[in-house]
């Protein structure tokens, strides 16, 4: 399996992105500059964590518009898995690969601590790995995390089994301080309608290896390995 992970200015999850993907799947990883829209065949795209151009206008927002997303966009149409996380999933809003925006947190602080999530679905190429109702503990690191999106949408999303994550207890429950940026029906994380785009805002890469004190976010990459392979 061959992956690719976009670097931009500000990137600061690239190297997190492939060390893991490079344990977990074997294979090589393309570190792809945002500026060369010439990329070579792989099997998974990281649109990885950071502060893509500084975070100015929006986050995610000229990142958006940098040449390589018109190809990562062409290779998503066609079926690539694609995975956007913490600022990748601002960025995947900014060119309609999924819907919605990624807001400033509804307590206008940046939030950076572990969180817990409930799988949602276990019905994609992402999340194969889970089980439905299975609460995983994953680091967030964001300023700008707080999804909303209208009110058609949020019922697709919905009715059509394409929430991947919300943010829970320890014990699974909603509410109570659970969600911690504010998020519209504690969304941490969507599919889009071909379920081979997902875009969340917590870090599953840093928490991939017992030596970074946990292995939850691990079987999101086993979950595409498995699919691919």
């Amino acid at each position: 399996m061959k992956s690719a992970v976009i670097v931009f200015p500000g990137s600061n999850c690239d190297r997190d992105a492939k060390v893991a993907l490079e344990d977990i799947t074997g294979g090589d990883v393309v570190m792809q500059w945002h500026g060369d829209a010439d990329m070579p065949d792989v099997d998974l795209i990281v649109v990885p964590g950071g502060f893509s151009y500084g975070d100015y206008l929006r986050c995610g927002a000229i990142a958006g518009n940098s040449p390589v997303m018109r190809e990562v966009k062409k290779r998503a149409d066609a079926g690539t898995p694609v995975i956007g996380i913490c600022n990748g999933f601002q960025v995947l809003t900014e060119v309609g690969l999924l819907p919605g925006v990624l807001m400033r947190n509804a307590n206008l602080k940046f939030v950076c601590k572990d969180v817990h999530l409930s799988v949602e679905t276990a019905s994609s190429v992402f999340t194969g790995k889970y089980k439905k109702g299975e609460v995983i503990r994953i680091p967030v690191a964001h300023h700008d995390g707080n999804y909303f999106a209208d009110n058609d949408t949020m019922k697709k999303l919905a009715d059509d089994d394409r929430i991947a994550f919300r943010y829970v207890s320890a014990d699974g429950k909603r509410g109570n301080g659970a969600n911690p940026n504010g998020s519209m029906d504690d969304i941490a994380g969507i599919l889009n309608d071909k379920r081979n785009v997902l875009g969340m805002m917590p870090h599953p890469e840093r928490l991939a290896d017992k030596a970074l004190g946990g292995t939850d976010g691990r079987p999101m990459f086993e979950s595409v390995l498995a699919t691919l392979s």
